[in-house]
């Protein structure tokens, strides 16, 4: 049972349609409250700790069967999705501003996120065809550190530094 509750998230990989994106939308509101309690530092400690009893949670749920990420297992979506928000987590943390100021950065995170974790370019797609619980989890983070790629580039834009 603490398997299931860990892979689906709290239950949230039941939800349809398109149990991954759920499993993104819920990981803000959390990845918000991690940040509140106890900025970039807590946000990246809780990441590490959830990848690792998610892919705990991974293996134990397709052990013996067919399917290697069956469509209920939402945690590696959460894991991704944070890691998408760390340039906003840091930046909000190293210079005491509220985060959701960078509310442009929240969605470009959730929307590069949902991209790059639905296309699987490169390594997102190299990870995904491992076939295992560390594949399942691989993915949806390299999905979220070319997220935090893209938002970072992104502000770079918005705010001139490349431009300019």
């Amino acid at each position: 049972m603490i398997a299931r509750i860990l892979g689906t998230a709290c239950f949230v990989g039941y939800m349809r349609p398109a149990p991954g994106t759920w499993g993104s939308l819920i990981a803000l509101p959390w990845g918000w409250a991690l940040h509140q309690l106890g900025g970039f530092p807590l946000l990246a400690a809780a990441t590490a700790i959830y990848f690792v009893a998610a892919w705990w949670a991974t293996a134990q749920m397709t052990s013996g069967g067919g399917d290697h990420d069956p469509s209920e297992i939402v945690a590696d979506e959460v894991v991704g999705q944070w890691i998408a928000l760390f340039p906003l987590s840091y930046a909000a943390w190293d210079r005491g501003l509220d985060i959701l100021v960078m509310w442009p950065g929240w969605i470009a995170a959730f929307v590069l996120f949902r991209l790059f974790d639905i296309w699987k370019p490169w390594l997102v797609g190299w990870a995904d065809r491992r076939g295992d619980a560390l594949g399942v989890m691989l993915d949806d983070v390299i999905a979220g550190v070319f997220a935090a790629i893209g938002v970072l580039a992104l502000a770079a834009l918005a705010h001139g530094i490349l431009i300019g």
